[in-house]
């Protein structure tokens, strides 16, 4: 029977795991040729590449990953072949340990108390043998082209009160072509690093003397946060969302209601107390919310609520794991919770994911990818809640997505204990996908806090409680913007929309007045009096990714205009300053990707 194309990619796709995984063998082999003292721990294969974990008796260099390169590269020409074999439990622990692989020997003994293993997989390779379940190639001389990237510190076991250890990433693709395109791809993507462009552009830093994870918003990147803030509070104000503002910390027993201490505690802050009571910085919005919903009894008719906060929350995340603003640990949430009566869950479905999708739109992502996570049926003791309103509330979110003719993946068993979900992720202009907001359902917290509403019946009845964020967090948003964009925000968000550049220092007064008339029609604008040449300060303007460059000079004065360029090079011309004023304004109400 002929295979699907589909199956096809599929075995592609397994294929090159394999050859990731079997690279990062031959990575360990190479580093005990060169190092012997090294001891290995882990190595698995990675989206587009593999690393291998060692603790070693010094610090890596670049000449230390050339030599490695170059030892990996001898090893697949040798074509070692992978042989597979099975070893008893206490073999394999005596034949680690004499080896000094104290890691490998730890690892068997957490295999042997936690699954009661009698034998371990084994790999060899040459002389080279490794604790490992495979698959592996069938010889090293089948890895394809490779290529090591770079170190990283890392915790034996993710814990940073273990071992620190060295981590040597690298890639594997099956062609030469295939490596120099990812190689082209990772080139792209740290000219758009955020942290990088962060830097650069003046837009946010983050400082010893405040703490990792805490980020600090400087007066530009301030401007795009507030112009995101004001088009995300316009768009909530039209859809029908109530605006709440709530405290940053709470007492525990809220916490505990919430199942946050019991679920969640390792990622909270540790409490403070006051007044002999102890208060926990909040890591989420939702039981906040909550309390807003149970300050006054609710009636059928005062559904749907819907609930929305720019919240600040603060969660614990490993030092290890902090990535800019991608990854922090004070982030703020464009929280939104909505109450609804049963028989609302579906309207107020496709009116929340139409709004979601409709806001990414704006910002330019239209490239969109869809996953409904779902319970398991019958194993009900894994989620809260009652099988029929798991179905109802899975119903509700598969209408929702056909009504809008959207394609998602199913992703059976994966919703979280207390209700299914729909994540949307994004996907930038290099390619690569971003989660950003979610429609979530929940059993569970309208179960703890006892909510209600009366219904028409005149009896107590129970709401049904939908969390939604849209940005996710504004951090990790802006972050995502930054790079998708390449610091060239459109004009809408870009922090100075226009630079005025005199040619010389008598043209300075009318770039200040010219300025004054730009910033009355609320343009964001600045003045280069700098004592630089033209070209050079139109140059700066370009780096800095500013869209418009308005140049003054004499010939401008005598006919009340200015002469435009754009960030791009090209060369407008001259413009009166009502007429570029108007084109101006016009570019960032549009909100168009363009200039």
């Amino acid at each position: 029977m002929p295979q699907t194309k589909a199956a096809g990619k599929e075995q592609a796709v397994e294929r090159l795991h394999t050859m990731r995984h079997s690279a990062a063998h031959v990575l360990a082999t190479a580093m005990l040729e060169y190092i012997p003292e090294a001891k290995l721990t882990i190595g698995p294969a990675i989206d587009d590449g593999f690393y291998y974990d060692f603790d070693l008796p010094r610090t890596l260099t670049p000449d230390d990953i050339e030599e490695l390169s170059q030892r990996m590269q001898r090893i697949i020409g040798q074509d070692q072949q992978f042989a597979h074999s099975i070893m008893p439990v206490e073999e394999a622990k005596e034949f680690f340990r004499t080896q000094g692989q104290t890691y490998k020997v730890e690892l068997i003994e957490d295999l042997e108390r936690e699954a009661q293993i009698e034998t371990v997989s084994i790999y060899q390779n040459g002389d080279f043998i490794d604790l490992c379940e495979g698959p592996h190639l069938e010889s090293t001389g089948a890895v394809g082209a490779f290529k090591l990237l770079r170190t990283a510190g890392a915790y034996w076991r993710g814990d940073e009160n273990r071992q620190q250890l060295q981590r040597v990433y690298g890639t594997a693709w099956q062609t030469e072509k295939d490596l120099r395109k990812y190689l082209k791809f990772l080139e792209e993507a740290e000219k758009r690093d955020h942290r990088r462009l962060g830097r650069e552009l003046d837009l946010f830093s983050f400082t010893d003397e405040i703490g990792p994870g805490l980020v600090v918003w400087h007066a530009k990147g301030g401007h795009v946060r507030s112009v995101m803030e004001d088009y995300w509070r316009e768009s909530h104000r039209a859809g029908g969302y109530e605006f709440v503002y709530t405290p940053h910390i709470g007492k525990a027993n809220l916490w505990q209601t919430s199942g946050h201490l019991n679920w969640f505690a390792e990622n909270m802050y540790a409490p403070v107390e006051i007044d002999e009571q102890q208060y926990y910085l909040k890591p989420m919005n939702c039981p906040f919310h909550i309390q807003v919903y149970k300050s006054r009894t609710r009636s059928y008719r005062d559904l749907p609520l819907r609930y929305t906060e720019t919240g600040t929350v603060y969660r614990y995340e490993r030092s290890g794991v902090l990535h800019g603003l991608l990854r922090v640990r004070g982030f703020t949430q464009d929280d939104a919770h909505l109450f609804c009566r049963p028989e609302q869950m579906d309207s107020e479905l496709v009116r929340v994911l139409k709004f979601c999708l409709e806001i990414l739109e704006t910002y330019g992502f239209e490239d969109l990818q869809l996953e409904l996570s779902t319970w398991k049926q019958g194993e009900t003791s894994k989620y809260a809640g009652e099988a029929e309103n798991w179905e109802l509330a899975e119903a509700g979110l598969v209408k929702a997505l056909d009504e809008l003719d959207l394609t998602y993946k199913r992703m059976e068993g994966e919703a979280a204990f207390y209700g299914p979900k729909v994540d949307i992720k994004i996907v930038d202009v290099l390619g690569r996908p971003w989660q950003l907001s979610t429609i979530q359902f929940d059993f569970w917290l309208p179960q703890t806090f006892a909510l209600e509403y009366i219904g028409e019946d005149g009896s107590p009845h129970r709401p049904f409680m939908i969390h939604r964020a849209l940005y996710g967090s504004i951090e990790r948003f802006f972050g995502i913007l930054l790079e998708h964009y390449g610091g060239a925000f459109p004009v809408w968000l870009a922090p100075v929309q226009t630079v005025i550049i005199p040619i010389a220092d008598r043209h300075n007064e009318y770039a200040q007045e010219v300025a004054a008339a730009l910033s009355e029609a609320d343009i964001r604008v600045e003045v280069d009096t700098r004592s630089e040449r033209m070209n050079a300060k139109i140059r700066d303007a370009q780096l800095q990714k500013i869209p418009y460059m308005a140049v003054v000079g004499d010939r401008e004065i005598e006919a009340g205009a200015v002469n435009v360029r754009v960030r791009t090079g090209e060369n407008r011309g001259a413009l009166p300053i009502a007429e570029f004023s108007a084109m101006v304004r016009d570019c960032a109400a549009s909100r168009s990707d363009s200039v």
